[in-house]
């Protein structure tokens, strides 16, 4: 048994609705690894359980699974709004979504989240961000101003398998990670914290 193995026995479990998406992504869609899965999603229905959020922006939908997932957390009257630039997605995510015992509480949108998310005039408790690693920086600037005070902001991938150690890095996402944890770290309006969580879960708290 490994430690992977040994964890996921002794957490809860993802119910029957997320175990059939899980293995309809892998069996339908190019890079099922982009997907949450069991203990990433587990946790992340805990921070929304935690946080109490009203209003919830993920950047990233793919899926659907991390967007299920916080659904799953989410008190009664609050949003999740989730958006997918991939409009070829939508036809696998979309039903998926739509049949979920969360469905009334989620939001979903094709398009650009950096012209998207301002248009809809709303402020976040919560935010996840797991789309475009090469646009983090911009992601984060664009959702500062829009983060309640004392609201979370979790971005996915921040250690990018190892490569953000790296001294001799070309390549534009991993430039983009690197950038946006730099950003993040040397930003005294924010507590934050990276989670090694997977390829890195990184918590952050808008100061009041």
């Amino acid at each position: 048994m490994t430690i992977d193995d040994y964890i996921l026995e002794h957490i809860d479990p993802e119910g029957a609705y997320l175990t059939a998406l899980y293995r309809d992504t892998h069996l339908k869609l190019l890079y099922p690894r982009m997907a949450s899965g069991h203990l990433q999603g587990r946790m992340l229905k805990m921070f929304v359980q935690m946080i109490r959020p009203m209003q919830v922006l993920e950047i990233g939908t793919y899926s659907g699974y991390s967007a299920l997932c916080m659904a799953e957390g989410l008190p009664k009257g609050a949003t999740l709004h989730t958006i997918e630039i991939n409009d070829e997605q939508e036809v696998f995510t979309r039903p998926w979504l739509e049949r979920s015992p969360w469905a009334d509480q989620i939001k979903f949108y094709i398009g650009d989240a950096l012209q998207l998310v301002p248009q809809l005039g709303l402020t976040f408790d919560l935010a996840f961000i797991d789309g475009d690693k090469r646009k983090y920086v911009d992601y984060y600037e664009m959702l500062f101003p829009l983060l309640q005070p004392g609201g979370y902001l979790l971005a996915d991938n921040t250690l990018w398998d190892g490569h953000v150690v790296e001294e001799q890095v070309h390549d534009a996402q991993t430039l983009g990670i690197k950038a946006f944890n730099d950003l993040v770290a040397a930003d005294e309006r924010v507590e934050k914290v990276i989670l090694p969580l997977r390829d890195g879960l990184t918590l952050i708290r808008k100061k009041e």
